[in-house]
């Protein structure tokens, strides 16, 4: 049998609302996320999305982390894109090697339960 472990979320953000006095320009957010740059641009891995209780709700895989999850939020095709409101904290997992990426997301899936992955689903 095979031993997998998922790695540790190199990257955690959570949603947070903007709080104190109105400025001219208020911080860049995207359905309450502002923490985009923590997420490397040109790094490959996984995406898990969580509601804030904690569930996860989607695990995607990217080869460019940063557009990816914020195309998440913007896509009229994201999986996610009826469940928008409800994540509230998205963890990063850095994974440069393809295959391994793709043996992470599906394992993820299908270990964890994710609410809303259709596809590699074997546990039904």
């Amino acid at each position: 049998m095979i031993k997998i472990e998922i790695p540790n979320p190199d990257i955690v953000i959570t949603k947070k609302n903007q709080v104190g006095e109105k400025v001219e320009a208020p911080l860049s957010s995207v359905y309450g996320f502002t923490d985009y740059n923590k997420i490397p641009r040109d790094k490959g891995g996984i995406i898990l999305f969580f509601n804030a209780d904690d569930e996860l709700m989607y695990v995607g895989k990217a080869r460019k982390l940063r557009p990816r999850v914020k195309r998440h939020f913007e896509d009229t095709v994201s999986p996610i894109k009826s469940y928008r409101d409800e994540v509230y904290k998205i963890a990063v997992i850095v994974v440069d090697n393809p295959m391994e990426r793709e043996i992470y997301e599906t394992y993820a899936i299908n270990t964890l339960h994710a609410k809303y992955n259709v596809d590699k689903v074997f546990y039904k």
